[in-house]
């Protein structure tokens, strides 16, 4: 093993570098032809939609290399020509399987064939499909209710996989379904459909060449939607400012060089953020305030459009200066020039945001304090101004869109019933810590991971792997081996999918990016085993194990053919009219999206200011707020390799980045060996042997990546309103050892 290293941190993102690791990655893991063949295929018109993130393709014509660095990396896992099966299983028990580090885990190949694991045993062994279907039909059907079953969902799930799979935990009974929506944008849907009534974003690509500023906060666009970056550079060269809110300066931010030029190649960056706030951690919804309370109100558009904002200005004008500076870090003087910029000219302005916003107690009420500031704009439903929610996995949007909720609304329930002759449970379900918390209590038995690393990707990891270890089963639809297998319930199963990229005999799904975009995708590499099955196939099977053909339902008359699967969206979900149709044409459709006409589907018919008291965590006396993040290489769970290059830090990945004076205080040397430890409901959790590295940021901060640092996020430390985990605030010790 390598010896850790650390360097300054990069000052601008990708260029030649970028380049050179997705090329070494692709080919080392695909070979040349495959590898090729997959890239110039991602992201285009008739190819496949990239599963690394959620960032528009543009509506016209795309370049031949329409794909980024992770998008590379995530090809060249999914991709790879080596298969694991029941050689490979034979060989490592599961004991010895969970010694090993996430990243060797992905290197390891892709799964091959159906396995389970019998309640003690030691190894996984090759299952039938037929035999697995039937383990996991005897396990659900000796429930004693379709409550103590869970029906998680990754974000790469399709628009056809999730229609099914919602429809058959509904036939099931439940609307116990959790997904990974919940531990990262739920914050944004909540506060957005209260203030809007739309729980999206409000902009499209164009609109970024329209504004005038463009706000990016509590993201990291260059590691995590790298193609945003050139997004931001085509905004910037038009003459567009760029603002980055903080509390790390990220390389992808200050400035980019795009690798598909020769300027870009040559490492000659544009410079991209002209102003750069290093916040506090959570002190954003202090700083949004301040801005409010420098701006005066667009009157005409408050009037027409707006309700509240007489009480949210008594609440603006009654918060004290000395109180935003301290919980915002940002002074009086940064705040006013902010307000200025974004008051200036025609008031186009542009909001992004991630999970820095969205993983806070005070989240909900932290995002609806910048949609106040747009609304005091008139900044939203017109060209070049509006609100981006960035998400990060490639369909959490779609899925959700389609029914992957626990408490979809009556509306759809109706139609859903309608379409299906079902009819559907309308108790609230539950969602990812709430099925934490049902399968810790012994009140849920059975989890089933249409996708996703469930074990590695919750908080409290030491916690949430007590629940999974109380059900009587865990079931898992994946394309690679992960954490979640390992961490297990008497019995457990791992069935074997295709991925975005793999040829499912020329049929094609549909997703839906960050920006309400629904287009085809169809993967054109050839499968690397027989025995995998599509994600639809898997649903519709296990369904017909299950709960059987029931009301107007034939689960694998649906599966033959998915035109039959988005038949029936269109029917049960607004917006989808002659979804096979308009899906095959180049580039997709736009999903109606009332706000950006300035059509508030509110219970008052207007957009909503909200008048909260202004706050922000306090971790206490003596301790830091740690935030998880992620390396550069890595997406959400899945670690392709030990490097964070834009940081500087190489071959390493349990450490904590602290700010320098904070780790003299507590007499820290540079790289020494610390403890790092959350106490909060009276259960420890600790973190030891991880490097201390001394990093900018604001004083009383900490940052360290996920999967590794989730175990020191409570199950029970939740955002208000969205029960998101707080992953962003979490009051820690950190001691030398």
């Amino acid at each position: 093993m390598e010896e850790i290293s650390v360097k300054e941190p990069k000052q601008w993102a990708a260029g030649l570098p970028a380049v050179a690791v997705s090329m070494k990655q692709v080919v080392g893991r695909d070979g040349m032809v495959r590898g090729a063949r997959g890239l110039l295929a991602m992201n285009q018109m008739g190819g496949f939609d990239c599963p690394s993130c959620a960032w528009p393709d543009p509506d016209g014509g795309r370049a031949a290399a329409e794909f980024c660095e992770n998008g590379a990396k995530a090809l060249a896992s999914e991709a790879m020509r080596q298969t694991i099966g029941r050689e490979f299983f034979a060989q490592h028990s599961v004991a010895e399987l969970a010694e090993q580090e996430d990243a060797w885990h992905d290197r390891q190949g892709r799964l091959a064939e159906p396995m389970i694991l019998e309640e003690g045993a030691t190894h996984y062994v090759p299952v039938s499909w037929e035999e697995a279907f039937d383990v996991l039909a005897e396990e659900l059907k000796r429930l004693e209710s379709p409550d103590e079953a869970i029906f998680y969902t990754s974000g790469r799930a399709s628009n056809e996989a999730a229609f099914l799979y919602q429809l058959f935990a509904r036939a099931f009974g439940t609307n116990n379904l959790p997904d990974c929506s919940n531990m990262c944008h739920e914050s944004s849907g909540t506060a957005l459909k209260q203030a809007i009534g739309v729980g999206k974003g409000t902009v499209t690509l164009d609109d970024f060449l329209e504004a005038e500023v463009v706000v990016c906060v509590g993201q990291n666009p260059g590691t995590n939607h790298p193609r945003m970056l050139g997004t931001l550079q085509e905004a910037v060269k038009k003459g567009t400012r760029l603002v980055a809110v903080n509390p790390l300066k990220e390389a992808g931010l200050q400035g980019f060089a795009h690798p598909q030029t020769v300027a870009g190649m040559m490492g000659w960056a544009t410079r991209l953020a002209s102003t750069y706030l290093q916040v506090r951690v959570n002190g954003d919804m202090a700083l949004f305030r301040g801005v409010a309370k420098c701006l005066a109100a667009e009157e005409s558009f408050v009037a027409a459009h707006t309700q509240g904002y007489e009480a949210y200005r008594a609440v603006v004008d009654a918060t004290p200066w000395p109180r935003i500076e301290a919980l915002s870090g940002i002074s009086r003087r940064e705040i006013h020039e902010f307000a200025e910029l974004l008051a200036s000219g025609e008031r186009k302005v542009i909001t992004c945001w991630a999970m820095g916003l969205t993983q806070h107690r005070n989240a909900v009420a932290t995002i609806r304090e910048v949609v106040n500031v747009h609304l005091m704009l008139g900044a939203i439903g017109r060209p070049g101004a509006g609100l981006c929610p960035v998400r990060g996995h490639s369909n959490v949007q779609g899925d959700r869109t389609v029914g992957i909720w626990e408490r979809m609304p009556e509306g759809f329930l109706s139609a859903l019933d309608q379409w299906s002759g079902l009819v559907s449970p309308r108790k609230q379900g539950h969602d990812t810590v709430d099925s934490i918390l049902a399968m810790h209590r012994g009140e849920a038995k059975v989890f089933f991971g249409l996708g996703g690393n469930f074990a590695q990707a919750t908080p409290d990891r030491a916690f949430t792997a007590e629940a999974l270890r109380r059900c009587r089963l865990t079931c898992h639809v994946s394309t690679k081996l992960n954490r979640s297998h390992l961490v297990h319930g008497r019995r457990a199963l791992i069935l074997p999918c295709l991925g975005r990229s793999d040829d499912d005999g020329g049929r094609w799904v549909s997703c839906e990016n960050s920006m309400g975009v629904v287009q085809m995708s169809q993967g054109k590499l050839p499968p690397m085993s027989k025995s995998m099955l599509s994600e639809p196939e898997i649903v519709a099977r296990a369904a017909e194990a299950v709960v059987g053909d029931v009301g107007r339902i034939r689960w694998r008359w649906l599966a033959e053919d998915y035109d039959r699967i988005r038949d029936g969206i269109e029917a049960v979900v607004p917006g989808f009219e002659s979804y096979n149709q308009r899906v095959v044409v180049p580039g997709g459709f736009y999903l109606p999206n009332a706000a950006k006409q300035r059509v508030w589907d509110t219970a008052s018919g207007k957009a909503e200011f909200a008048a909260a008291e202004l706050d922000a965590f306090d971790p206490g006396e003596g301790r830091l707020i740690l935030q998880t993040l992620r390396s550069h290489d890595q997406f959400n769970t899945t670690v392709y390799g030990m490097d964070d290059r834009y940081r500087g830090i190489s071959h390493g990945r349990r450490m904590v980045l602290v700010n320098p004076d904070d780790l003299k205080v507590r007499g820290i040397r540079p790289m020494q060996p610390v403890r790092v430890t959350n106490d909060e409901g009276g259960r420890r959790r600790c973190l030891e042997g991880f490097l201390a590295v001394p990093y900018e940021m604001p004083r009383g901060m900490a940052a360290a990546y996920f999967p590794e640092a989730n175990e020191l996020v409570p199950v029970g430390s939740v955002a208000r309103e969205s029960n998101t985990p707080t992953s962003k605030a979490v009051a820690v010790e950190i001691e030398g050892m």
